[in-house]
């Protein structure tokens, strides 16, 4: 999808004649340019306060917020807050200085890296700064020249963007799969082992973020097998969510085993920043001394490293919350099919709902559509075409914890006045059907 957006501004660019680097900046190319122009603040950058709550202020008004990744309710936790001002008081904010290999390396840091392996069941795991950077720099220090890289059309821009670092300074080759398209995948690797010169890395997510499906991944890691592939999957939304006791995607599916390396990040369930790869201790000590993003990076605070132990714990024993987050999850998307609107088919706690666009433009609903429900007080989040295809609009909604039933019952309500009273058309033509089902890689 970012590959789409790139080339959609290049090509903007070139047909401008644009011969300044900055006269770019007052057209309305470039991702979200309409918005930008317009200078939009309630649809991209809206302005709330930094205090993730099942409902949070914005504009003056108290929503139910649907839009954030606090998928455990942890964000507040007494114990993780009493952890981090004990840190705090041990640590200051700014210890350790430098980087892992010179300076930064604790062993605060290596008990913590010790006991994601064990609860991932892997030998070692290597902690990064941000997510995204650990994506990247694992992706950039494992691909040389003549390995292929291959990757799900739908992954995440971390990925992407993984890859095109691998490419420009190893001169990885990259292949995509239709997402979710085992015929596909195995196409693919069909053809790349043709004229195989190096190694092959499957990427994929475990559960992916936008449309709340899981990765085929019992089919993925048979293929891998098949074709000599090692896999990496970036489950930045299973970790915490599925499998027992939150341990990811691959254990829901029972494959953790078979997965070469596992990535997580603790942004979502962990609430918190950060990520870590696990894998083999050879591959782990590899990614150590050659990741640039880390290798040339701060060390984790201790504020955090700490803090992310103690969450860890809660992560472990939090199958009451894990519950009630798929309880309001699944009470949210019966009600709103009762409704009449159309629930993506994805199987984690993410609820994705989809309105056909017709004739009108997807600026015009989506302004129509989301501003009813926040003027109401329910904030969702909005996607659109490049991320889906043209002529449907997403809500993604992100149940939690710390929903209760009144936030799903006067959602509903909403839901409904918005249905009746901007007369929404939500039955869906069979083209449009087909376009669902293809943002799943369903197959007719």
């Amino acid at each position: 999808m970012l590959l789409d957006q790139s080339a959609e501004q290049e090509s903007a660019e070139k047909a401008a004649g644009m011969t300044d680097v900055f006269a770019k900046c007052s057209t309305d190319g470039g991702y979200f340019g309409k918005m930008r122009i317009i200078g939009d603040d309630d649809f991209t950058r809206p302005t709330l306060p930094p205090n993730p709550n099942r409902t949070m202020e914005f504009k003056g008004r108290e929503h139910i917020m649907w839009s954030i990744n606090n998928y455990l309710g942890l964000a507040n936790h007494p114990d993780v807050i009493a952890t981090a001002h004990s840190a705090l008081d041990q640590f200051g904010v700014s210890s350790p200085m430098g980087s892992r290999m010179m300076s930064g390396n604790s062993p605060y840091h290596q008990s913590f890296e010790r006991e994601l392996a064990e609860f991932t069941s892997k030998e070692a795991a290597f902690l990064f700064n941000y997510g995204y950077m650990g994506v990247q720099g694992t992706i950039q220090s494992l691909l040389g020249k003549d390995d292929v890289m291959v990757m799900d059309k739908l992954s995440h821009a971390c990925i992407v963007d993984g890859a095109f670092l691998a490419q420009a300074m190893n001169g990885t080759q990259l292949r995509v799969f239709k997402h979710n398209n085992m015929d596909n995948l195995e196409q693919v690797l069909k053809r790349t082992n043709r004229d195989r010169k190096g190694g092959v890395l499957i990427m994929t997510e475990g559960v992916y973020g936008m449309t709340g499906d899981l990765a085929k991944l019992k089919e993925i890691t048979a293929l891998a097998r098949q074709y000599d592939a090692r896999l990496y999957i970036d489950d930045a939304h299973g970790w915490g969510t599925m499998g027992a006791m939150g341990r990811g995607t691959a254990d829901h599916f029972g494959v953790q085993d078979e997965v070469d390396i596992y990535f997580g990040t603790f942004a979502k369930s962990f609430a918190s920043i950060g990520g870590f790869s696990a894998s083999t201790k050879e591959v782990i000590e590899w990614i150590t001394y050659n990741a640039r993003t880390q290798v040339f990076a701060k060390s984790l605070p201790m504020i955090y490293v700490e803090t992310l132990r103690k969450t860890l714990e809660l992560v472990r024993s939090g199958d009451d919350r894990r519950a009630q987050m798929w309880r309001i999850s699944n009470s949210l998307k019966d009600g709103l099919r009762d409704l009449g609107f159309h629930i993506g088919p994805g199987e984690s706690p993410i609820c994705s709902v989809f309105v056909p666009l017709g004739e009108e433009s997807m600026e015009a609903v989506g302004a129509k559509t989301a501003g009813f429900l926040r003027s109401q007080g329910v904030f969702v989040t909005a996607i659109a075409y490049p991320v889906i295809p043209l002529g449907l609009l997403m809500f993604r909604m992100i149940p939690t914890a710390m929903h209760r039933d009144e936030d799903v019952a006067t959602t509903l309500e909403v839901f409904k006045g918005m249905r009746d009273n901007l007369g929404l058309r939500l039955s869906m033509t069979a083209e449009e059907e087909q376009k669902i089902r293809k943002v799943y890689g369903i197959t007719p």
